[in-house]
Parts: C-alpha cells; sequence; structure tokens
C-alpha cells in the first residue's frame, strides 16, 4: 500500500506540473488588468472568472492527457516486473532442480547471525534439522568436528575458504565446501557417495602411495648397498646413493650420460639374458667399488617396466668364512689330538665330525663314520653290540638322549658300561642347531677315588679309635684333619671343625681353657711358618683343670703339620712313683697298638684273599671237585671266617677300651631283629645238628637301640650256645618285655659251666674245651649292652645248660602300643 501511495502522489505531481507548465505561458502573455480596454458596462470579476474556469478547464484537459501517459507507463514497467517475476519463478526453479539432483544441503550467514538453510538437511543424517547439522559434535567425529568449526569461523571472520571430506556416523562420505558471495559466508555440505567417493578414494589412495613411495625411495637411497631401477630397455633410470658413491660419479644424470656400470660386461649381459626369460639374476662377481677391488652379491629381478637390481658386498664376510675354515681346520686337528672322545651332529642328527678318540672308543668302522650316520642309528649300533648301558625301556632312554637336539642347556650324564667302564658324557647344544658330544672315560678316576676313599675312611676310623688327640694343619695353617680325641680334650665344637678353621681360631678356642698362650703360640709358629724352617717340637700344655698334654708337631712332608695330644696327668702326677711302670705302660699301649694294626690290616688282607680263593674253589669255576676236597675247602672256608669273625672282634673292642665306639639310636623292631639273626645262623645250626626255638609274643613291639650293635650281641650270643651244644640239643632264643626293660636271652642245653669259670665269663681269656663264655665274644657283648645302659646275666649250671640273658631299658616312648608279656 505505501508503494502504491508513492507512485500515485508522483503522478498527482506529474500531472500539477503539466498543468502549470501549460497555463504559464498564456498568463505570461495575457494583457494586465490595469491596461486592458473593456467595454462599458463590462464586469471584470466576471471575467476573472472566466479566465479562471478556462484556466481548470486547460489544467483539467493537461491532467487528463498526464494520467493517461502515467497509466501507459505504469502498465509497461507492470509488465516488465511482472515478466521479471516469472523470469524468477524459472531461476528459483530451475536452482531447486540443481539443489535437488544432488544430496546437499546449503548454509549461509548474512550481517545477521542467524543461519539461512537451503537443501537437504538429512546429508548430515536421517531425520536431522537445521541446528543439529550445524550442532558438528553430534554428527562428526570429535577430529572433525573441530576442523570443520575452525574452518567456518575463519571463513565468516576473514573470508578464508576452505574444502575438506568428513564422515557420517554410518560412514558415508560428505563434502565440506566454505565460500564467500555477495557479502556471506556460504557453506555446502554435499553428499560425494558413489562415483565421486571413488574418485576421492581413488585420489587418496593414489596420494598414501605416492607418500609410500616415497618413503621407499627414502630408505634405498639409504642403504649402504647399491640399489638401481633400469627400465624396458635396459637403460639405468635411477640409483641410490650408494650406488653413486661405487661408481664414484657425483650425480644420476652423469652416470646416464656416461653409461656408466656396476657390473662387467659378463655379468650384465647374463643379467639381460635371464631377465629377458623371467628369471632371476643371482650370482656372485668381482667389482670395483669406490675405488677397491671388492666380492659383491648381485641380484637382479625383472619387474613389469624393466627391472631392480642390489649389490651386497660380501668381501668382509669371505674373508671371515675362509678364516673360520682355517680356524675349523685347525680346531679339528686340535681335537683330533685329544684323549676325550669328541662328535658334533648338525640339526639334522647327523654326524659331521669326529676326532681319532671317538672312533678308538666306540671301535667303530671308518667307512661307517664317514658316511655321516645319524645320531639314532648310531645309538641302536653300539646297543646291538652291547656298548651302551643297559636299559630296561631302550626307547625311552634314547628319546631321552635324543631330547638333547631341543633344549638349550649343557647337560651332563654318567653312563656305566656293560664292560664296567664308566663315562662321563657332556651334552651340548650348538647355536646353530645339532649337539655337540663329548664322552670322557673316568673309570681309572672312580677306581682312584674309591681307592682313596676308602683309605680316608680306614684312616678317619683308624684315627677314631686313638685315645690321643691328632689334628693335621695344611701348608695354609688351616685344619685338614682331627680325630675325636682331639675336639674332646680341646672342647672344639664339631661345627668349628667342620669349617676346618686356621690355626689362630684352633688357638683362640684352646685357650679358653688352656691359658698357657706362649706354649700355642709356639705351636702356631710350627705350623704357619716357612717350610724350610720348620722344625719337630714336642712340649706340655696344661689345662685349666690341671690337666696335662703331651704335644707334638711334627712336620710333614707335603708341608702340613701334625699335631698329637696324650693326656699324661696321670703319669704327671705320679711321675716319680710310677716312672717304670708309666714306660711299662707305654710299651704296653704301644704293643697294643701295634698288636691290633698287625691283626687289623696285616693279617685281615692275607684272610680276604684266603676266603676269596675258597669261594672260588668251591664255586667250581676253576674245575671240578671231589667230595674230599669239597669238605676241606668249606672247612678253609669256615676257619677263616672265625678267624675274620674274631679280628672283627678285637677291632670292636679295642674301639670299646678306646671309648670310641659311638652308638647310633634308631627304632628297633624286636620281632624283626630275633628273626633276622635266626635266619644267619640256620645253616651253621643245621649243621651241627642242631634245633632252634624262638619263644616271643608277636606283638613284643619295638625299642630304642642302636640296631646293629643288637643284632652283634645275638649273633654273639647265640655262636656261644651253637658252640657249648652237641648235636641233637635244643638252643632257644627269648625275648620279653617288663615294665622298664627289654630282656634278650638265649639259652643251650650244653655241659653248663663250673663255678671258677661262671666267674671268669667275661673276662678275655680262651680256657678250652669249647665251653661257653670262653674268648673275647660276652666280654663285646657286655661293654655293648653297657653301653646302652643295660645289664648282662649269666646263669649255668653243670651238664644243664646256661642262658645268657640282655637286659636294655625302654623308654617311655618305647612302651606306647605295646603288650608286656
Amino acid at each position: 500500500m505505501g508503494a502504491g501511495r508513492l507512485k500515485w502522489g508522483r503522478c498527482w505531481r506529474g500531472t500539477l506540473v503539466s498543468c502549470t507548465s501549460l497555463i504559464a505561458p498564456s498568463l505570461a502573455h495575457a494583457t494586465p488588468f490595469d491596461t486592458l480596454a473593456l467595454p462599458a458596462g463590462f464586469d471584470a470579476s466576471a471575467l476573472v472568472s472566466l479566465t479562471i474556469a478556462a484556466g481548470f478547464g486547460a489544467f483539467a484537459v493537461a491532467a487528463t492527457i498526464a494520467l493517461k501517459r502515467e497509466r501507459n507507463r505504469h502498465r509497461l514497467q507492470r509488465q516488465r516486473l511482472e515478466a521479471e517475476i516469472t523470469d524468477l519463478r524459472h531461476a528459483d526453479n530451475r536452482i531447486r532442480l540443481l539443489l535437488g539432483m544432488e544430496r546437499q544441503l546449503i548454509v549461509s550467514w548474512g550481517s545477521t547471525e542467524e543461519p539461512r538453510f537451503e537443501g537437504d538437511t538429512s546429508v548430515a543424517g536421517a531425520d536431522m534439522s537445521g541446528t543439529q547439522v550445524l550442532t558438528f559434535g553430534f554428527w562428526l567425529a570429535l577430529g572433525e568436528a573441530d576442523a570443520l568449526e575452525s574452518a567456518i569461523a575463519a571463513l565468516r571472520q576473514s573470508g578464508t575458504g576452505f574444502r575438506m571430506v568428513l564422515h557420517r556416523p554410518d560412514g558415508g562420505p560428505v563434502e565440506a565446501l566454505g565460500a564467500t558471495s555477495a557479502g556471506q559466508a556460504v557453506l555446502r555440505l554435499r553428499d560425494i557417495a558413489g562415483e565421486q567417493s571413488k574418485l576421492l578414494a581413488t585420489q587418496a589412495e593414489r596420494e598414501a602411495l605416492k607418500a609410500d613411495l616415497d618413503i621407499v625411495f627414502g630408505l634405498l637411497n639409504a642403504l649402504p648397498q647399491p640399489v638401481w631401477l633400469r627400465n624396458a630397455s635396459d637403460g639405468l633410470v635411477w640409483a641410490n646413493r650408494a650406488f653413486l658413491e661405487a661408481v664414484e660419479t657425483p650425480s644420476l644424470a652423469e652416470v646416464r650420460e656416461h653409461s656408466i656400470e656396476l657390473l662387467d660386461r659378463t655379468a650384465r649381459t647374463e643379467s639381460a639374458r635371464l631377465r629377458r626369460m623371467g628369471q632371476v639374476y643371482e650370482a656372485r662377481a668381482p667389482a670395483v667399488i669406490a675405488g677397491r677391488r671388492r666380492i659383491i652379491d648381485v641380484i637382479e629381478q625383472p619387474t613389469p617396466s624393466g627391472s631392480a637390481g642390489i649389490a651386497v658386498d660380501v668381501t668382509d664376510v669371505e674373508t671371515m668364512r675362509s678364516d673360520l675354515r682355517q680356524q675349523a681346520e685347525a680346531h679339528s686337528r686340535t681335537l683330533d689330538q685329544l684323549p676325550t672322545a669328541v662328535a658334533i651332529f648338525d640339526k639334522g642328527q647327523k654326524l659331521t665330525f669326529h676326532n681319532s678318540a671317538y672312533k678308538a672308543l666306540w671301535k667303530l668302522p671308518s667307512a661307517f663314520l664317514d658316511g655321516r650316520p645319524g645320531d639314532g642309528e648310531i645309538l641302536d649300533r653300539l646297543r646291538s653290540e652291547r656298548q651302551l648301558p643297559e636299559q630296561a625301556d631302550f626307547r625311552a632312554w634314547k628319546a631321552e638322549v635324543l631330547s638333547a637336539y631341543h633344549g638349550l642347556e649343557q647337560r651332563e650324564i654318567w653312563w656305566h658300561l656293560p664292560d664296567r667302564r664308566a663315562l662321563r658324557v657332556v651334552v651340548n647344544p650348538n647355536p646353530q642347531g645339532g649337539v655337540t658330544y663329548l664322552f670322557d672315560d673316568v673309570t681309572d678316576r672312580f677306581r682312584l677315588e674309591t681307592d682313596f676313599n676308602a683309605v680316608v675312611r680306614v684312616q678317619g676310623e683308624t684315627l677314631d679309635t686313638l685315645g690321643e688327640g691328632v689334628a693335621v694343619f695344611g701348608s695354609d695353617g688351616k685344619l685338614r684333619l682331627a680325630n675325636r680325641a682331639f675336639a674332646t680334650m680341646w672342647g672344639l665344637p664339631g661345627e668349628l671343625i667342620a669349617t676346618h678353621p686356621h690355626i689362630d681360631a684352633v688357638s683362640r678356642q684352646c685357650q679358653l681353657v688352656a691359658s698357657d698362650s706362649a706354649a700355642w703360640n709356639e705351636l702356631r709358629a710350627a705350623v704357619a711358618s716357612l717350610p724350610e724352617s720348620r722344625v719337630a717340637i714336642s712340649r706340655r700344655i696344661a689345662r685349666n683343670d690341671d690337666t696335662v698334654f703331651n704335644c707334638t708337631a711334627q712336620p710333614l712332608p707335603d708341608g702340613a703339620t701334625l699335631l698329637t695330644f696324650s693326656d699324661i696327668t696321670a703319669s704327671e702326677n705320679v711321675a716319680r712313683a710310677l716312672t717304670e711302670r708309666n714306660e711299662a705302660l707305654e710299651r704296653a699301649a704301644s704293643l697294643r697298638d701295634l698288636f691290633i694294626h698287625d691283626v687289623s690290616y696285616e693279617l685281615r688282607t692275607p684272610l680276604t684273599n684266603i676266603l676269596g680263593f675258597t669261594e672260588m674253589l668251591g664255586s667250581e669255576t676253576m674245575g671240578p671237585l671231589n667230595d674230599k676236597q669239597r669238605e676241606y675247602s668249606r672247612d678253609i672256608e669256615r676257619s677263616s671266617k672265625d678267624v675274620l669273625a674274631l679280628l672283627n672282634d678285637i677291632h670292636d673292642l679295642a674301639g670299646l677300651d678306646a671309648g670310641s665306639l659311638e652308638l647310633v639310636p634308631e627304632r628297633v623292631d624286636i620281632l624283626e631283629t630275633v628273626t633276622a639273626v635266626v635266619a644267619s645262623t640256620e645253616e651253621r645250626i643245621a649243621e651241627n645238628g642242631l634245633k632252634l626255638v624262638v619263644d616271643m609274643p608277636q606283638n613284643i613291639g619295638h625299642f630304642t637301640a642302636d640296631g646293629k650293635r643288637v643284632r652283634q650281641m645275638l649273633l654273639h650270643m647265640l655262636s656261644g650256645a651253637i658252640g657249648a651244644s652237641a648235636a641233637g640239643q635244643t638252643i632257644t632264643i627269648a625275648a620279653r618285655r617288663t615294665d622298664d626293660e627289654i630282656v634278650l636271652s638265649v639259652a643251650d642245653e650244653g655241659r653248663g659251666a663250673q663255678a671258677m669259670i661262671r666267674t671268669r665269663a667275661f673276662e678275655r681269656r680262651e680256657e678250652g674245651g669249647g665251653h661257653r663264655g670262653a674268648g673275647l665274644q660276652l666280654t663285646i657283648v657286655q661293654h655293648l649292652v653297657e653301653l646302652h645302659g643295660g645289664h648282662i646275666d649269666l646263669t649255668a649250671e653243670p651238664e644243664r645248660g646256661t642262658i645268657v640273658s640282655c637286659g636294655f631299658p625302654i623308654r617311655a616312648d618305647d612302651t606306647a602300643g605295646q603288650v608286656k608279656s
């Protein structure tokens, strides 16, 4: 309406101007009223009225004409505007058609902050409004949303355009294009699925491949090995820095211009021939690299557009291989001189090396070993020749041996062969696969160790039976050997002796009980002085309790020092009165030691030989014997065993006298012990035509004692009963449990003993006549029973037999669950 009124106002102003322009000339040429001659009687006012009327008429005519002209102009303008509106509608339809041809949304920002939306908002996702579309975090990943918001902010502030590809939640790509137009910031979001998406993907893939190719060429250029590329006509198209350095040329263009090659003509010709056939060229060839003659490994691979090659300098490898070959040959020659058998197998378990000692150890033919047999094959052959340890399950044992091929740690095993050889076998896995066997024959070493250990044990037992204290200090001043008497004399704990202390530590410990520091300083000097200045010394040392010891320090050939301590307290106290007696006792002790030594060691060896030869004769391995010879052989064997038992008794009695015999308490099953003793004497009882009766309850139980010594006592008691019995008589072995002791007894029906003999039954003498109680047996039994804290009783009547009873104390826990009888 406002626009219409404006147009009509303009029309009237135009009409008024037109009328004025028509009237103004007439008025300009009109005659003034004061000069105009009018007829008489003419009314001037009427003339004025007439003139005004004429002016209004002219104005009306002019206004009509102007109005008609304005209407025509307005009609034409209206037609023009309608045509423009029609064109705009057509343009709008075309724009909407173009917008509808693609799934897109256009957002524009004018002078106001409110955005204007044109297009399909579903380009960002189904059922989304324009506000939700501009909330980019609602349908874009966090990184893409931030990037888009930053780009739009830059577009609106500085007009910086952008283009980026986004991704909807369903994975579809959306192109975001930002630009300015007519002072407005415009954002277009377009769905680029289909061919456009494929094109973008292809472009992205191309860019990625180009980046990867740049990385590959960068890596190839950084390699220290020469690398090159050739085209289909075998021309060099690219080479890395190492190639240029190898041919001593600064640029690739110069290499192409002068046709500089790394390989000689022969190698290039052969490579080209193989590549034309589609094969890879691989060869080791000489080449000049940076002015030096080198050996290289060349590989040229045909490609669809030509070929690619690389050269690896193996000069150092070849040099090392040659050195390694020479070292291996030297090692082989060295190993061939070793007495230890060596065999090396590869990862395929095939023999690759063996020395002469290996061949001599197993006595295998050279042809067999040179044929590279397998490890399992060698084991099977050695087993068939009975050269391997006997095994109940050879297959499992063989699998255990061959499992070393899959292990990482070195193993050490021992093989005891049927021919009584002992082998130390070291199995060492090789880093490159396979194993190395080392076979060391330690048979002689085992024998020497056995003999040495036996000597050491005998020496230890001998020293422990002595009443004198004995200590041996090595050349380094540390205690190497000490007997029980030495530790007892000076109160040395077993833990200290076990650590092999130095003479200083022993001296400090001994001075706690013997404060004679001067004497110990002298002994320390004798032990720790230089070998060439050591001399034998002898002196007396008194303990704080007035016990006096005679100490002797004797240098030994190996640099050690022997210290002996003898208790001479009694002789010191009565030295003046009993000098001769003391000398006699010392001689007796010397004779006793000499006697024990002779009996225990001088007689035992030939007696053992006699027993061995007698058993050999009795087994008739050397030839058949007649009845008389067999009887003599049995008599010799029986007599030898009796003498051996006598020697053992003497040895035990010596230990008892010296106080060195120690008991080993254990749980002794009475029924089992008696049964074992009876079984060991059944043959002798049968030979003498005797009867044996065991009288004890089955549930008599057990008690705490030294089981070995209890069996020894019962054997002595049975042996005495057998010797005192005649054929047809009965021997009874009985066991009873009382409230406080276990009583073991042996009764016979022999001749018995006279009163005088009964009183001397436990003395160390032999009265003759074969009666019970003579000899050392009952003496040993008495000492052993007393060591257990028990007692021995003997009851004998002439012609009515003898009963020997031993009582052993029992403890409270020995009676639990036992039945008294």
